[in-house]
């Protein structure tokens, strides 16, 4: 069977250091994502305030060019789920949306969730915030949104692909490695 595995989570939570570390551990490949680089290939900054067209519609370029990355076996530091849960955590109650828009990424980011991975390990915040230049805002009340989002979208019942969700106690990379269960 085809390993994809997806690790979710909030910004700064230590996806990408236990993606690294699973990938080497079940030789499989690593894909880091390069949602900060496509931000700034279009003039972005990933902790820029946006409107939400903007915002949709460089999340929709991140989509596009992360799906070409995910092919055959590989553990991956972003999933669709984190994309969704960026884009609905712009939406304040007067932002003006065009739902269907909307809706269609969401379908969108579900199908391609579905579709290519095998198992999503859930990051919650845990570990120091450490300040990164490039990187998305160290906003400790932003992080948890984004958080209580994605364990939404992984309860929703369009998302088929199974989760394990690491429990905010467990700190260490040893400690997370044992609590994912794939």
């Amino acid at each position: 069977m085809t390993a994809c595995i997806g690790i979710s989570g909030s910004h700064r939570t230590g996806k990408t250091t236990l993606a690294k570390v699973l990938a080497e551990k079940q030789n499989i490949p690593f894909i880091q994502t390069q949602t900060s680089k496509i931000f700034q290939q279009y003039g972005l900054n990933p902790s820029q305030t946006l409107d939400f067209d903007k915002r949709l519609w460089i999340q929709n370029k991140v989509l596009e060019q992360s799906i070409p990355l995910w092919q055959n076996s590989f553990i991956t530091d972003r999933t669709p789920i984190d994309f969704m849960a960026y884009t609905l955590a712009d939406i304040q109650g007067k932002t003006e949306v065009n739902f269907i828009a909307l809706q269609a990424y969401l379908d969108r980011c579900f199908d391609t969730n579905n579709q290519i991975f095998s198992q999503l390990i859930i990051l919650q915040p845990a570990i120091p915030l450490i300040y990164e230049e490039g990187k998305a805002a160290l906003n400790q009340a932003y992080i948890e949104h984004l958080n209580t989002i994605i364990l939404g979208l992984c309860n929703d019942e369009r998302l088929k692909c199974p989760s394990t969700v690491i429990k905010r106690h467990i700190i260490s990379i040893e400690e997370r490695i044992l609590a994912c269960d794939y």
